[in-house]
C-alpha cells in the first residue's frame, strides 16, 4: 500500500528566485476569498515583472562567467608570449561578448610577438659582442654576462651570477675600483680568471635606471689590455736598455745615477762615477767591420760585469763610451786609491786580446773619475767632471786614466760666460725662430711646421739649442724666451694668412718653467688674439718628462689649453717615463717619435720595433703620429710603410726662415717639388 509523501515546498536556488516566488505567491488566495478584481491584476503585474528581472540576472550572470573565462584564457596566452611560446594562441572571444576586443587582443598579440622577436635579437646581439659585458644589480652582484665575458674570465654565465663583481678584482686594486661614469674614459684595473691568474683590463660603467628596482643597475663594458700591457712593458725596457751591449743607455743610467745619490746622501757614504771611452774604436771599426766593432763592445760589457763589485752600475753612455757607478764605497778606505785601483783592474781586464775570425784584436779603454761628495752633488755635475777628467787622459795617450779636479772646469766657466752672452742676445733682439716643414706622409705635402730658435755668434758660429735652452731654463729667462718665440711663430702665422698662405698647424715647444706660470693660460690667449690666430692652428710640444713633473696640475692645465683649441703634443715620445695608459688621461692629439729611435730604425731591428709599436699604439689612441729625424729615403719608406702620419728632419731640409718657409708653402704645388718627387720614387 502506497503511502502519501506530504506536499514540501521546492527551495529557490537563488535569493533573487525566492523574491520572486514571494511575491508571486502574495498574489495568489484562495478561491473563496473575496479578492477585488483590481488587486488581482496589479499582483500579475508585479509577478511578470520579478519574473523578467530574474531572467535577466541569470543571463548577466552567464555572461560574467564567459567573459572570466576568456581573460584566463587570455592571460594564460599572455604568459606564453612572454615565455615566447607561440604555439598556444589566445582563442578570439565570440562576436559581440565585448565589443572591440577582438582588435585589442591581436594588436597586444602582435606587440608581444614584436617585444619577444626584439628581445631575442638583442640576446643575440650581446652574445656576438667581442667585449666582454657584465650587467650587475644595484648592490654590485652580477646578473650576466655574455660569452666574452666568460671567456675573458674562464667561468660561465651560471658561475658568474650572483659573484660580487669585485670579488673578481685583483685585491690590491678592489679600493680603486669603481662603477661611477667616469665620463667616457676608461679606467683600468685587473681581474682574476677562473684559475686565479691576473687579467688587466680596461673598463668603463653606465647606469642602469628605470621604474622597476630590480632593473636598477650598471653594465660593465671589459677589454682585454694584456697584449698592450707587454707591448708597453717592451717599449720601456728598449727604450731604457742598450739594445747591443743589453745594459742601461745613457738615460736609464742618469736616471740610477740620481738614485744612488739620493741613498749615498740618506747613508751619508761616498760613491764614484768611472766615465769610459774605448781607445781608436773607429779603427776597428773601419779595419775588421762594424761586427767586430759590435763584438768589442759586448766583451767590454761582459768582462766589466765579471771584475766590478756587486751593486755595480754599468751604463753606455754613447757608441763608444761607457759609464760605472761604484756604489755604498768603504768610508774607512782611502776612497781615490781605491777607486783608481778598481780602474786600473777593468782597464787590465778590458785589454785582453778578443778573437775575431781568426784575427786577435787588441782594445785599450781611457777612463776619467769624479768622486762623490767631493766633485759633485748632482748627476750633471758628476758627469761633467768625470767627463772633464777624461778628456785629460784621453790626451795623455791610450789606456791612461786621470781623477778629476777643480783646474780642469774651464768648461764650467765657459758655460757660465755663455749664459751671460745668451741674456744680452735675446735683449738685443739677436735671436730668430725658424721652421722646421712637417710633411704629410701621404702625399709628401707641407702639413705645418716645428717653430725652432736659433742663435748664432760671430766667434763660435751657430749655438744649438740643446746647448742654450738648459742654460735659460736655470733663470727666468726662459718664461721671456717662451713668450717672445710664441708671440713671432702668431706673427708670422698671420702675416702669411694675410698673404692668402695656409701654413698648416705649427709646433711651439713648451716648458715646465712655462707651464708653472699662474698666468700662463691668459697670456697665451692674450697672444692669440693680438695676432688674431685661430688658436687650432697652434700646437704645444710638451716632453713626457713636463707631463708627469705634476699630473694632477698639469692636466688641469692642458685641459684649458684643449678647450681653447690649442692642439697637444707629446715631444720625444719614449725617452720619458710615462706610459701610454697614463697618457690617456691627457687630452694629448699627437705623438712624436724620438730622433734617437728614428736613426737607426732601418739597421736594428729593436729600434725599428719600438718605432713600430709606437706608430701601432699611437693609432690605437687615435693620434697623430710624427717621426723625427728622418735623413734618409730607406727611413721614408720603412715610415710610410708603418702608415706613419707624418715626418721631419733634414730629409725635407733644414729648419728655415720665416720668408724661405713661406717660399717652401707656395711652391709645394708644383710638379717639380723635392718633397713630392721623393714620395713618387718612395
Amino acid at each position: 500500500m502506497l503511502r502519501r509523501v506530504p506536499d514540501r515546498p521546492m527551495q529557490p536556488r537563488s535569493t533573487a528566485l525566492r523574491l520572486a516566488l514571494v511575491f508571486v505567491a502574495g498574489g495568489c488566495v484562495p478561491v473563496h476569498a473575496a479578492v477585488p478584481t483590481d488587486m488581482l491584476v496589479a499582483n500579475a503585474i508585479i509577478g511578470a515583472l520579478v519574473l523578467a528581472l530574474v531572467a535577466v540576472l541569470l543571463l548577466t550572470r552567464q555572461r560574467l562567467r564567459r567573459r572570466s573565462q576568456m581573460i584566463s584564457e587570455l592571460a594564460d596566452a599572455v604568459e606564453r608570449l612572454a615565455l615566447r611560446d607561440h604555439v598556444g594562441e589566445p582563442k578570439p572571444p565570440e562576436p559581440g561578448a565585448i565589443p572591440g576586443l577582438p582588435g585589442e587582443l591581436q594588436r597586444l598579440q602582435s606587440a608581444l610577438q614584436k617585444a619577444a622577436s626584439s628581445h631575442d635579437y638583442l640576446n643575440q646581439v650581446i652574445r656576438t659582442i667581442r667585449d666582454a659585458l657584465i650587467v650587475t644589480r644595484t648592490d654590485g652582484s652580477i646578473n650576466r654576462a655574455n660569452p666574452a665575458a666568460e671567456r675573458l674570465l674562464g667561468r660561465s654565465n651560471a658561475e658568474l651570477c650572483g659573484l660580487p663583481l669585485v670579488s673578481l678584482v685583483a685585491e690590491n686594486q678592489r679600493a680603486e675600483f669603481s662603477f661611477e661614469d667616469n665620463q667616457g674614459r676608461a679606467r683600468e684595473t685587473t681581474l682574476l680568471d677562473a684559475a686565479g691568474e691576473p687579467v688587466p683590463v680596461s673598463y668603463s660603467c653606465a647606469a642602469l635606471g628605470g621604474d622597476d628596482p630590480a632593473l636598477r643597475g650598471h653594465v660593465v663594458t671589459l677589454r682585454n689590455i694584456s697584449e698592450r700591457k707587454a707591448a708597453e712593458q717592451r717599449i720601456r725596457y728598449l727604450a731604457r736598455i742598450d739594445a747591443l751591449t743589453k745594459v742601461p743607455n745613457r738615460m736609464q743610467f742618469q736616471h740610477l745615477l740620481q738614485r744612488a745619490l739620493a741613498r749615498a746622501r740618506r747613508g751619508k757614504h761616498r760613491l764614484a762615477l768611472i766615465y769610459m771611452d774605448v781607445d781608436k774604436f773607429k779603427e776597428i771599426n773601419d779595419t775588421f767591420g762594424h761586427t767586430a766593432g759590435d763584438l768589442c763592445l759586448e766583451t767590454l760589457t761582459t768582462r766589466l760585469r765579471n771584475v766590478l763589485p756587486e751593486g755595480s752600475v754599468i751604463g753606455r753612455l754613447a757608441g763608444d763610451e761607457f759609464g760605472v757607478i761604484l756604489d755604498n764605497l768603504d768610508p774607512g778606505r782611502n776612497l781615490r786609491a781605491e777607486v783608481v785601483a778598481t780602474t786600473r783592474l777593468l782597464q787590465e781586464t778590458i785589454s785582453e786580446p778578443l778573437n775575431f775570425q781568426g784575427h786577435q784584436i787588441y782594445t785599450t779603454v781611457s777612463a776619467g773619475i769624479s768622486l762623490y761628495p767631493g766633485d759633485g752633488n748632482n748627476v750633471i755635475d758628476l758627469i761633467r767632471n768625470a767627463d772633464a777628467a777624461l778628456y785629460r787622459a784621453k790626451r795623455q795617450g791610450g789606456g791612461a786614466l786621470d781623477v778629476y779636479h777643480p783646474d780642469m772646469n774651464a768648461a764650467a766657466v765657459d758655460r757660465l760666460m755663455l749664459k751671460s752672452r745668451l741674456r744680452k742676445a735675446f735683449e738685443k733682439n739677436e735671436l730668430r725662430v725658424h721652421y722646421q716643414p712637417k710633411i704629410d706622409l701621404r702625399d709628401g705635402s707641407v702639413a705645418g711646421a716645428e717653430a725652432l730658435v736659433r742663435w748664432e755668434l760671430t766667434d763660435r758660429g751657430l749655438v744649438l739649442p740643446s746647448e742654450f735652452i738648459p742654460l735659460a731654463e736655470e733663470s727666468n729667462l726662459i718664461l721671456e724666451l717662451g713668450e717672445w718665440v710664441l708671440d713671432r711663430v702668431c706673427r708670422d702665422y698671420r702675416h702669411l694668412l694675410d698673404s692668402a698662405i695656409n701654413p698648416g698647424r705649427i709646433s711651439v715647444n713648451l716648458s715646465l718653467r712655462q707651464l708653472k706660470q699662474r698666468d700662463f693660460i691668459s697670456r697665451v690667449r692674450a697672444i692669440c688674439s693680438q695676432h688674431r690666430v685661430p688658436p687650432e692652428s697652434l700646437e704645444l710640444e710638451i716632453t713626457e718628462t713636463t707631463l708627469m713633473e705634476d699630473p694632477t696640475r698639469t692636466m688641469r692645465i692642458l685641459a684649458d689649453l684643449h678647450q681653447m683649441g690649442l692642439r697637444l703634443a707629446i715631444d720625444d715620445f719614449g725617452t720619458g717615463y710615462s706610459s701610454l695608459s697614463a697618457l690617456q688621461q691627457f687630452p694629448i692629439g699627437t705623438l712624436k717619435i724620438d730622433q734617437s729611435f728614428v736613426r737607426h730604425a732601418t739597421t736594428s731591428h729593436d729600434q725599428a720595433t719600438i718605432v713600430a709599436l709606437i706608430i701601432e699604439m699611437g693609432h690605437t689612441l687615435r693620434l697623430d703620429v710624427v717621426a723625427e729625424g728622418v735623413e734618409s729615403e730607406e727611413q721614408l719608406r720603412f715610415l710610410k710603410a708603418l702608415n706613419c702620419d707624418y715626418a721631419q728632419g733634414l730629409l725635407f731640409g733644414r729648419a728655415m726662415a720665416a720668408d724661405d718657409f713661406r717660399d717652401l708653402l707656395l711652391d709645394q704645388g708644383a710638379v717639380t717639388s723635392r718633397y713630392r718627387s721623393l714620395f713618387a720614387r718612395g
